[in-house]
């Protein structure tokens, strides 16, 4: 049985996020969740609440067991961009992007054979 947690609008751009989720990819999610606790980027701290999130789901919706649980995927996508200009030199105006990104894990049961 699969289970997610979407965690949309994220005030990280998906570049700085995707090197952290590729980390956790494929990992029991115990262990992904310890990993993220002392993970040095803050990007860590996102994504760690949205696997807590994703546990948190599993266990009271889905009645399963948290150590059966492993991450199947950890999607990092990119959402809207805010706009800004900064004033630069001569009355011009200069762009600045502002990105946001929605993290979407997906947890799996592993299958006993």
């Amino acid at each position: 049985m699969q289970v997610k947690a979407i965690n949309r609008f994220v005030r990280m751009s998906a570049f700085k996020l995707r090197d952290v989720a590729r980390s956790i990819q494929g990992m029991p999610a115990e262990q992904a969740l310890a990993v993220l606790a002392h993970y040095p980027k803050e990007g860590a701290r996102h994504i760690r609440r949205t696997l807590a999130s994703a546990l948190a789901n599993a266990e009271n919706n889905h009645s399963l067991h948290r150590g059966d649980l492993f991450v199947k995927e950890a999607l990092i996508g990119e959402a809207a961009t805010i706009k800004r200009f900064q004033p630069k030199a001569r009355g011009s105006a200069g762009p600045i992007r502002k990105r946001t990104s929605h993290i979407r894990i997906v947890l799996e049961q592993k299958e006993e054979k």
